[in-house]
């Protein structure tokens, strides 16, 4: 089969780390071990989220631009797309026993898209409400309450449109390796004439994820997360993009898409638990 695959953020960072580099590798090390059930497909794609890191590199740049001048947040989507793909692939291909390939991945975007109006997207750190009314009122940020954990920044989230490298992906599928691609849900961009311009938002990865297995044609979408199964009533949070993420891909395609935890793989692919969406 062909399978794309997308690791939620509890696979890098859990509650009450700081996120370090040993432990986004200790927290992977664990997520890879149970992606075994995928690994013998014939062709599988990782992607991956980026929310807290990306909002740790603007942290970074923020507090370091006396000295050295920050980056646009779209290079900043960049930045994490490679620092977490290279954790991926040392810590997979182990496990896999096949070269595994983290693919810089641009997802093009509309310039008029009306996320730019309102942004949505959690990045970065959860604050308590004082501190992050402070940061909102001195940094100029949108804050929200996110997943009841805790207040979050929020940036532009734009649809994606199209995975750029969509013609390299295929040939890396094709040479035998597990590709890691879209992270973060993408560098956002645009065509000017010739060239890719990045904009500066934070695509949501489910969505990134459904358009890329829509347009590799996969037999299945694998969305991780921290839950094995959805409750009856889904809230508004972070799940939603998820089930409207699968729901477009089984629109599209008429293949299933898959929910469930990291730990309750195995036993979701054998339909035993997990949520299922199907035509």
């Amino acid at each position: 089969m062909s399978i794309v695959v997308a690791l939620g953020g509890n696979a890098l960072m859990r509650p009450g780390e700081r996120g370090t580099a040993a432990e986004q590798r200790a927290n992977l090390r664990e997520a890879c071990a149970a992606l075994r059930p995928l690994l013998a497909e014939r062709e599988l794609v990782v992607t991956h989220g980026n929310g807290p890191q990306v909002g740790n590199e603007l942290l970074r740049q923020e507090r370091a631009a006396d000295v050295a001048p920050p980056l646009p947040l779209y290079l900043a989507v960049a930045q994490t797309q490679a620092e977490i793909g290279a954790l991926i692939e040392s810590e997979l291909e182990p496990v896999a026993g096949r070269p595994v390939v983290c693919l810089l991945t641009h997802v093009l975007v509309a310039e008029d898209d009306p996320a730019f109006a309102e942004p949505t997207k959690p990045v970065g750190p959860f604050y308590g409400e004082d501190e992050a009314r402070a940061l909102e009122r001195d940094r100029g940020w949108q804050v929200v309450h996110d997943s009841g954990r805790g207040w979050r920044r929020v940036v532009p989230s734009p649809k994606p449109l199209e995975v750029v490298e969509l013609g390299a992906i295929r040939s890396l599928l094709a040479s035998g390796s597990i590709v890691v691609a879209c992270g973060g849900g993408g560098i956002p961009a645009t065509k000017r004439g010739e060239h890719l311009a990045g904009i500066d938002a934070v695509i949501d990865k489910d969505r990134a994820s459904s358009l890329l297995a829509r347009e590799l044609g996969a037999d299945r979408l694998v969305i991780l997360t921290d839950a094995e199964a959805l409750l009856a009533e889904l809230a508004a949070g972070s799940m939603r993009p998820k089930v409207e993420a699968s729901v477009e891909f089984v629109r599209a395609t008429g293949h299933e898409a898959l929910i469930t935890s990291p730990a309750a793989l195995g036993d979701a692919l054998e339909r035993r638990t997990g949520t299922r969406i199907h035509p």
